[in-house]
């Protein structure tokens, strides 16, 4: 029972929630990343040229390349862009976050 009693305070702390901190290393507060026009990088070659221009055009300060079958984390960043490919190493689909 002792035990039980030291536990509750460490148990109800992990439940908490934290306040919003400060932006993730490298994060660009103000600067999101725009959906709009992405669509058309569907089918291109994944390179580093068409990976500048994802960045230009959605205005994204971080690009995330996803390879096929590859798992992400799923947490959200305004300021990132994410390029799903194929098998074949071509876009399947631009998204931002």
């Amino acid at each position: 029972m002792h035990k039980a009693a030291l536990l509750t305070p460490l148990l109800a702390a992990a439940c908490s929630t934290a306040p919003a901190g400060p932006p993730v290393h490298g994060e660009s507060p103000g600067r999101a990343c725009r959906s709009d026009g992405l669509a058309a990088f569907a089918g291109r070659a994944a390179t580093s040229e068409t990976g500048a221009e994802i960045l230009r055009v959605s205005n994204a300060t971080l690009l995330r390349w996803v390879p096929h079958g590859m798992m992400v984390t799923m947490e959200y960043r305004a300021d990132r862009v994410t390029v799903w490919l194929n098998a074949a190493n071509r876009i399947d689909r631009v998204t931002c976050g």
